[in-house]
């Protein structure tokens, strides 16, 4: 019994003891300051094993550790990576994998063409990563706060088809794309913010200074004060006693918003389900989401990645729990083996037009190219209905500040003008009345 015994833990030793070797060391993040070759001070963020650890790796980059601390948190991060750092990493690794250029040869050039940033310290552990055996989506998938769950699937997919130089060259244009779209939304939103400030600092300056000046002399004339008037009057009294909420209210209720909508499942569902029903602006947000769900969903299957596993991923990037909900319908349809473009069409997600190229892709065999075709066809709807928006916002918001001044100057003048209309009449009358 005590020889079985014996044995049984000398196999569980000899087990424990084949694992050892195959246990990576946890990474720690360290916020260091170091000095390049110029003398110039750095301050950054690393993962590393260890100090030694630590120093390798920036000597490597150019740098000499100066002084360092560790923080234990993984979503912690310093700086940020931006869309466009993004693009030129994804076009030279589109240029360097169809050249024929070693992986880590590229990389190591394109760190070290790197100005110090929070970039070139994703690309320093990229290095660091592969350089240990993993593979390059495997070290991506640290960086999560980088590299989203859609780049890390097609980079994985590219390299067991082994066609990375095309999966980067479609995240190139993807990416771009993105930038085009974001850069339209600031320009649509940017007039409208400029206006609004605008807005809110002239009525702000209205009712807390020139009305109250005016005030006096209105209540002077002794007139009976028409009700556009004692309006004005009123409005100008709860921003000089209740100006503070006034600017408070507003945040407040955005914040409360918020917090309800991270606690409440149903909230947040109707709040996403107001947006898309918004006039005007709800029709262009539910075209921008499905185009970026149409564009991401074709260049993940068109990497080779299957149809359900494609709606799980892009059905992410929605950002609506309407169109999430939707889509999730989508996919529990195809699993039952319904058709692509009829399980589409039993949740009127898309106009009949986009189903329509949907079941013609679906029946030729070509459905990554039914589906670009689908997020041309979103693209530019969308490109339409922001320049179409964009012509009328400025006009919209100019009659808002002239109804606004139109308002106070016939609340403040409406009075007088009445006061001189009387004693003129008077006049006129009592001349009359003495030839």
């Amino acid at each position: 019994m005590k020889h079985k015994e014996f044995n049984k833990f000398e196999n569980t030793v000899r087990n424990i003891s084949y694992l050892i070797p195959n246990i990576k060391t946890m990474s720690q993040q360290f916020f260091y300051k170091a000095m390049d070759n110029q003398g110039v001070i750095v301050e950054g963020q690393l993962g590393a094993n260890n100090i030694n650890d630590l120093e390798g790796r920036l000597e490597r980059m150019g740098l000499d550790l100066i002084h360092y601390r560790t923080k234990k948190s993984r979503h912690f991060r310093v700086g940020k990576v931006t869309r466009q750092e993004l693009i030129i990493f994804c076009f030279h690794m589109e240029n360097l994998t169809r050249s024929g250029v070693p992986l880590l040869e590229g990389l190591g050039d394109l760190r070290d063409s790197l100005p110090q940033s929070r970039f070139r310290e994703v690309v320093s552990s990229l290095i660091e990563n592969i350089e240990n055996g993993a593979r390059l989506s495997e070290a991506m998938a640290d960086f999560p706060e980088v590299f989203d769950q859609v780049f890390v699937s097609l980079i994985n997919t590219g390299e067991e088809v082994g066609n990375l130089n095309i999966v980067f060259e479609h995240l190139t244009e993807t990416l771009k794309w993105q930038d085009e779209m974001v850069a339209k939304t600031k320009k649509l939103l940017m007039y409208p913010a400029f206006m609004g400030i605008v807005i809110t600092g002239v009525l702000f300056f209205i009712m807390m200074f020139l009305v109250p000046e005016l005030i006096s002399f209105i209540e002077s004339v002794n007139a009976e004060l028409p009700l556009h008037t004692q309006i004005l009057i009123t409005v100008s009294d709860v921003f000089m006693n209740y100006w503070y909420l006034i600017l408070m209210i507003p945040v407040m209720i955005v914040f409360l918003i918020k917090g309800a909508m991270r606690i409440s499942f149903g909230f947040h569902l109707f709040i996403d389900r107001l947006k898309l029903r918004i006039w005007i602006i709800g029709p262009i947000l539910e075209k921008l989401i499905l185009a970026r769900f149409a564009t991401f969903f074709a260049l993940l299957y068109g990497s080779g990645i299957t149809v359900l596993d494609s709606l799980q991923i892009s059905k992410t990037l929605a950002g609506n729990l309407v169109i999430e909900r939707a889509l999730q319908q989508v996919s529990e349809y195809i699993a039952e083996g319904t058709s692509i473009s009829e399980s589409f069409e039993r949740v009127h997600l898309f106009p009949p037009l986009v189903l329509r190229m949907v079941t013609v892709g679906e029946t030729t065999g070509e459905l990554d190219s039914a589906l670009s075709n689908v997020s041309y066809f979103y693209n530019r709807q969308v490109r339409e209905s922001i320049d179409k928006l964009q012509t009328l916002v400025e006009p919209v918001m100019t009659v808002i500040l002239g109804l606004i001044l139109g308002w106070v100057v016939l609340s403040v003048l409406g009075p007088i003008y009445d006061v001189i209309v009387d004693v003129s009449g008077g006049i006129d009358k009592h001349d009359s009345m003495h030839p």
